[in-house]
This record gives C-alpha cells, structure tokens and sequence, in this order.
C-alpha cells in the first residue's frame, strides 16, 4: 500500500531519497534538545527561580517591622536581581495570565507549586522581557518581577530557527544538485523517444554523472548501428529489385514474340505478378529510405485530401477530424500510410468511414468499412510482409501483401502503431496510433 503513494519519476524518487534523511535527522536533533536538553534546563531555572521567590516570601513574612520587610526587597534586588514589591489589599486573580505559544509555562507552574505554601498568580503574556509572579501575604500580594531570560531558556528559539535554516538549505541544494543530475537522463530518454519516432536527435550531447554519459554514449553507438543496418537493408532490397528487372524485361520480350496459347497466357500472368512484387519491393525500399523531415500540419487537411482522392475515382468516403487537431509527421508517410487502409477498405466496402481525434498522450486516426471484414485470429499475420491470406482484404488481384506491412512500418518508425478489430460498421476497423 505504501508503493502506491510514493513518488513515480526518478527525480522524485532521489530528491526524497537526499532530502528525507535530512529532515529526518534535524527532526530527530530537534526533538532531542528539545524534549531532553532544552527542557531539563528551563525545569532547572524555573526552580532555581521558584526557590527564590518562596525564600523572599518567607523572609518578608518572618520580619516584624517595615524597615526589616524593606531590607528584605532590597536584598531580594541586588543580591537576586528581582525586582519586588508589596501591595497592601491587593486581590490574586483566578486564573493565570500565559503566554500562549509558551511550551515551558507548564514546567513553571510545576514547580512554583511544589516549592510555595502560598496561592499565587502567574503572567508571561503582559511583559515582554518579564515574568510577573503574585503571592498572597497577608491582606495583600508580594509582586515580583523576574526577568525573563533567568526563567526560561529563551536561547532555543535560535537553536530552532538555526536548525530550520540549515534544513531548507541543504534541501534546496540537494533539490537544485539532483535536477540537474536527472536532466541529462531525461535528455537522454528525449532523445531515445525521438529516435524512436524517426528523428535523428543530432543535437543530443552525453552529459551528467559518469554513468548517465555512459549510457549516452551507447545510445549514440547503437542509434548509428541501427541506422546502418536499415540502410544497408534498404540498399540491398532495392539492389536486388532493381537487378530482377533486367531479366523479368528479357522475359516480357520474349513471351510478346511467342503465339498466344494457354501455357503463354499463364506465364505472362506469372511475369506480371512478379512486376507487382518487385514494384512493392522498391516501395518498401523507398519508405525505408525516405529523408523526409517531420513537420506539422493540420490532420483534417491530410485526410480530407485522401478522401477527396477516393471520391474522384467514385467512391463512397466519409470524414470526421476535428479541423484544429494538429500533429508533427512526415507528411508524404503518413499520407501514403493512411491512403494504404482507405484503399485497402475500398476494395471489399461500399462506404467507408475516416475519422480522427486527439487525447493527452495519442493522436488515433480511424478507418471503418462496412464489408466482411477479418477472421480474428488473423488480425495480426495479415501485417507480415507479402502474406497472402486466402480471404485476405490486404490483398486484391493487384496486390502482394505489402500495403498493411507498409502501414504498419510508418506507424511505428513514429513511434505508434496500428490495430485491428471489429467495426461498429459491420466491416473492420483499423486504428493508427500515433504518440502526440
């Protein structure tokens, strides 16, 4: 239970990790000079204190003419710096006067009642630099005035603002040392996510502590290795593509010269077909290798010009996109992906639904048809590359199974993806999903 309150992100998670000991460790300080040192030494004034005044009290009473009570509050004066004096008919009030954010004026009273016989009358609020204390003598009251610093240990204050400071102090140091120890993780992660959505990232430098410039530097290596790998990829299928053509053109040449017979007819299907497949083969190759930078644009544009293209051919295409959402792509990629799955719901639907919509962390585009749609189970390998379903609605007598493959290759080099289920429709629905 605790794990679900406890800070998420790694810079939280540190700075509670540096700054929580700290406090802890004034707290526990504080609360030990206070509870024990502070404490014990107020209870020891406040009875030193206490002693005093119950001694002056006994003198005055034990002396028998004024000039004996008067030497008494002299005495009281300069050998104990209290200041003294007597007023005849003097009431004692009921309550104590106290201070009210005074926590030892308990320890005060403590001890005034063990050490005087007499009622008595206590005020720490009405004097700032005094403590009046009233004891009951005769018809009247002995008054004294103690100053303040001799009752209680006025010093702690200082210790706990002292250690108050220090505590926000070293906080924010360790707040400020451990954002920037954290920014170049986060640089780091910024960096992975962008290349992760087909951004090169150029302007990444490896920074921070040892172990963050480390794992940066890996990144960067294994980013180039990434990179030479498609590329070497991409150049080979486009190599090999290339060079089929050559030899698929003798062919054509060589079935035009011959008569028309079944067996002809058959293998100018097959040498037709092969020009299919070599043809999607550079596409990939061409999507593979595309230099396009991201840019932003407004996706209502985008897929009312993909509708517009299938309404001149005759089709039936309905568009709901908000017109202010806003995404950055590489604008010929996506509009060749998402022209892949209206094509590919045209083929088996007579009307086709294109929407969009935007939320905190995605941006979803949507296509619907009302046509048979997919066997569950086959939602996924109809994504393999030149997967040929026999029922397959990725594939039309043009086809060669790559125009999912390609969809799906464009959603995830932007860091999404793209899904199939059942559509609302009564056909299929494909979601591309694309990171805001």
């Amino acid at each position: 239970m605790l794990r679900r309150y406890l800070p998420k992100s790694l810079y939280a998670r540190v700075t509670l990790i540096v700054v929580l000991p700290i406090f802890l460790t004034q707290a526990m300080v504080t609360y030990i000079f206070f509870a024990r040192h502070w404490d014990l030494v107020t209870a020891n004034m406040s009875e030193n204190v206490a002693g005093q005044i119950a001694m002056v009290t006994r003198l005055y009473n034990k002396a028998e003419t004024d000039a004996a009570r008067e030497a008494v509050i002299v005495m009281a004066l300069e050998d104990l710096h209290m200041r003294v004096r007597y007023e005849p008919e003097a009431p004692i009030p009921d309550n104590n006067l106290l201070a009210p954010f005074n926590v030892h004026n308990a320890t005060l009273k403590r001890r005034l009642r063990h050490t005087l016989q007499q009622p008595y009358w206590l005020n720490t609020q009405s004097w700032p630099d005094d403590v009046e204390i009233r004891v009951y003598e005769g018809d009247g009251a002995l008054v004294f005035f103690v100053d303040r610093d001799r009752v209680f240990a006025t010093t702690g204050r200082i210790f706990l603002f002292w250690l108050i400071g220090t505590s926000i102090l070293l906080g924010v140091v360790a707040i400020i040392f451990m954002r920037n120890q954290v920014r170049s993780i986060l640089n780091l992660a910024d960096a992975a996510a962008a290349f992760g959505r087909g951004r090169d990232a150029p302007n990444y430098r490896p920074s921070g502590a040892t172990e963050v410039r480390k794992a940066g530097y890996a990144f960067i290596a294994m980013r180039e290795r990434i990179k030479r790998h498609l590329e070497q990829r991409t150049a080979m299928l486009a190599g090999i593509s290339h060079d089929l053509r050559t030899p698929l053109t003798r062919i054509k040449l060589a079935l035009a010269m011959q008569p028309d017979s079944e067996d002809i007819n058959d293998l100018r299907k097959d040498v037709a077909e092969m020009e299919r497949m070599i043809g999607a083969y550079l596409d990939f190759a061409r999507n593979e290798a595309a230099e396009e930078e991201p840019e932003t644009f407004r996706l209502a544009e985008l897929l009312n010009e993909i509708a517009g293209d299938a309404r001149r051919e005759g089709r039936e295409i309905e568009v709901n996109a908000p017109a202010g959402v806003a995404i950055e792509a590489r604008y010929s990629a996506l509009k060749r992906a998402v022209s892949n799955l209206v094509s590919n719901a045209l083929r088996y639907a007579d009307h086709v639904w294109l929407g969009a919509r935007r939320s905190d962390r995605y941006i979803e585009i949507t296509v619907d048809d009302d046509g048979p749609g997919i066997d569950p189970a086959k939602y996924e390998e109809v994504f393999k590359p030149f997967t040929r379903l026999d029922e397959a609605r990725n594939l039309s007598e043009t086809g060669v199974g790559m125009g999912l493959t390609i969809v799906r290759d464009v959603a995830r080099a932007h860091g999404g993806d793209v899904t199939l289920e059942k559509s609302d429709k009564g056909g299929l629905r494909a979601t591309m999903r694309l990171p805001v």
